[in-house]
């Protein structure tokens, strides 16, 4: 058993197939890949989840004319097919939000196009859970999944309860917006009194006023040191802020990006660093640059520029003279980001330089990473919904 244990510790976590072909051999495996010490040695030995696939999010008039299947836009770059309980989804159309912890969180349309609900899916286990929208907003808005567990290694919490926090512009009395912010109750998934706002449980805080032309971007947050960060843009001059929410102190600031958008510079985004801290990152015609804000001495924080690569030399791009890179997302924690060329959807580590074509070409606005291990327990026996959530 020691040494069969020692063989399966180095099946490769971003081939679950393996791991679920094994568990399906025998009893004897089952119990062994599913037990609790192999799980933990698991992950102690492989670290960061793999993406066993990634969710994605359509550019404004780039959907596709006919929508044959209704369900969230999943595609799997592992042996791993994501459970997709066909019956429960019904004639309602899905935006992927977020996808953090193992869960999606997903913006749901019925057929007139009206918000109906939100919902939190687990590709793993199949489970889904609708839970009413909160205040309502205008276009200007976003939302972020976390699981609510205290001290959680976040590999494999598919049954610990989920936080939402849910983020919006409002249009105040003199033309400009405030951002506002609230959070549900994991018991029971109650929305608390937007932010800033004097309530019981919450700290009173000042309004955070922001220009009437100022959006949220159409991407997941970033999780960084206990705070929830959201890419702003303003339509009249270019500019590019940062939105944060302190999860702990329940209050939103600003920070200021290291760089403003310019007619070579694509649309930044925001990255969660290997070292925990922020990460800012844009392209300038070929070349990608990497910002990191960190503290220094005097608890004083800065951006300081951390990489610069010469994608043309790293990628296959076949015309440099007339090729338009976008980066569509990141992964949080790992220096690793996507990017459209003109072949495919490209995986880039710009710490090892490594790189691996994930999809074909297409106009992605988001493209959101779907990270767990593998577990064959809940792949093969499935805890109920409700307990999951």
């Amino acid at each position: 058993d020691e040494l069969l244990e020692e063989i399966f510790l180095r099946l490769p976590p971003d081939e679950p197939a393996h791991l679920l072909r094994a568990s399906l051999a025998s009893k004897l495996w089952l119990g062994l890949l599913s037990s609790p010490r192999f799980r933990g040695r698991y992950h102690e030995h492989h670290g960061a989840p793999p993406m066993l696939g990634f969710l994605h999010t359509w550019h404004y008039g780039s959907h596709p004319t006919k929508v044959e299947d209704p369900i969230p836009y999943f595609k799997s770059t592992a042996k791993f097919g994501a459970r997709i309980p066909d019956d429960e989804w019904g004639n309602i159309y899905y935006t992927a939000w977020d996808c953090r912890h193992g869960r999606v969180l997903l913006d749901c349309f019925d057929a007139y196009q009206l918000r109906t609900a939100l919902v939190v899916w687990d590709p793993m286990t199949g489970c889904r859970r609708e839970l009413p929208r909160p205040w309502i907003w205008d276009r200007r808005r976003a939302a972020a999944v976390l699981c609510a567990v205290s001290g959680c290694d976040h590999r494999t919490c598919h049954s610990a309860p989920i936080q939402l926090v849910f983020v919006g512009l409002d249009e105040d009395d003199h033309d400009d917006c405030v951002a506002r912010a609230c959070v549900s109750l994991p018991e029971t998934g109650d929305w608390s009194k937007p932010v800033p706002q004097f309530d019981a449980w919450v700290k009173p805080c000042p309004d955070l006023h922001l220009p009437a032309d100022a959006s949220i971007k159409p991407m997941p947050p970033l999780l960084v040191e206990g705070a929830l960060h959201f890419m702003l843009k303003y339509v009249d001059d270019d500019g590019a802020e940062i939105l944060k929410y302190d999860l702990t102190s329940n209050s939103l600031s600003l920070i200021d990006a290291p760089v403003q958008y310019s007619h070579t510079i694509s649309a930044p985004i925001l990255m969660a660093m290997e070292d925990g801290s922020l990460g800012f990152a844009h392209v300038d015609k070929l070349t990608l640059y990497i910002w990191s804000r960190l503290m220094d001495s005097n608890r004083v924080a800065s951006w300081s520029q951390c990489r610069i690569t010469n994608l043309s030399s790293l990628l296959p791009i076949q015309n440099p003279e007339e090729i338009y890179l976008i980066l569509v997302g990141s992964v949080e924690g790992s220096d690793t980001v996507f990017v459209t060329t003109d072949l495919g959807i490209y995986e880039i580590n710009v710490k090892s330089q490594r790189w691996k074509k994930i999809w074909k070409r297409e106009i992605f606005r988001a493209l959101i990473p779907y990270m767990s291990f593998y577990n064959p327990q809940e792949r093969v026996t499935p805890t109920p919904c409700d307990a999951a959530h």
